[in-house]
């Protein structure tokens, strides 16, 4: 009869439990309004956005941008846009957030701004009206309704894995969305891909008709990251001249 009556006896906290409890929902409120709060600037077109509220989660690989980075490499798809311009934003959200910031600043109203699409896998940067779905594991797998085939003067893509197979696989995006490929830098396409060092010889390859090379330009990102990044781009700017390669061979336009 006694163990019973122990049985029953409802289970207490301790103090530090308690509070570590406490914490928790606290913590968890505070981000879930500090989501809220974003969703509403993005839909009001409020500045300044910030990547604050969406965690990174590492098993994704997801790895965001110093704000420097990402506000120097909007600025190059942003060089010369206009409300005849489209630009793709490829599992780059820190750099697609510095876009809108640019634009909410440059005193632009909406149809005068360039269309602008950020092509992500993670469901919470649906609070973006220019979020689009996409899986590198479907490169072609995009919305029909987003009239995006074929159509696309900038893009940035930053795949998410270091592996043959999804470089291979996001470049095949990029490809199927560019207006341009083998004439691309005479015909103003500008591409900016943003991947590790070991990915060098994969990426000249895959790029190459497009005229990309890797450049001087080296991203940060805002808690760092143990693989050395480049970024490679089919033209030069203030920011970064490509880099000399003994056996280099990419055309140059």
């Amino acid at each position: 009869m006694a163990d019973d009556q122990e049985d029953d006896e409802p289970l207490v906290l301790s103090g530090s439990a308690l509070d570590a409890l406490k914490e928790f929902y606290a913590d968890r409120d505070a981000h879930h309004k500090q989501f809220e709060d974003l969703k509403a600037a993005a839909e009001d077109n409020a500045v300044p956005l910030s990547m604050d509220a969406f965690a990174e989660d590492w098993n994704e690989s997801q790895f965001w941008y110093s704000d420097e980075t990402a506000v120097a490499l909007a600025e190059e798809l942003l060089e010369g846009a206009d409300k005849e311009t489209t630009i793709a934003v490829v599992s780059a959200p820190s750099v697609f957030v510095q876009v809108k910031n640019i634009l909410a600043k440059s005193g632009k109203t909406e149809d005068e701004r360039p269309k602008v699409y950020l092509l992500e896998f993670d469901p919470r940067f649906e609070v973006f009206p220019e979020f689009v779905f996409y899986d590198f594991n479907n490169p072609l797998n995009l919305p029909q309704e987003a009239s995006l085939k074929g159509s696309v003067d900038k893009i940035i893509c930053d795949p998410p894995f270091l592996s043959d197979d999804c470089q291979t696989k996001a470049a095949l995006t990029v490809r199927w969305l560019s207006k341009s490929w083998d004439t691309a830098p005479a015909s103003g396409l500008r591409v900016i891909v943003c991947t590790g060092e070991r990915m060098e010889n994969l990426i000249n390859k895959l790029y190459r008709p497009a005229g990309v090379s890797t450049t001087t330009f080296e991203p940060v990102h805002s808690k760092g990251l143990s693989n050395e990044f480049f970024c490679y781009a089919n033209f030069e700017c203030q920011k970064w001249k490509w880099r000399v390669q003994s056996n280099d061979e990419i055309p140059r336009a």
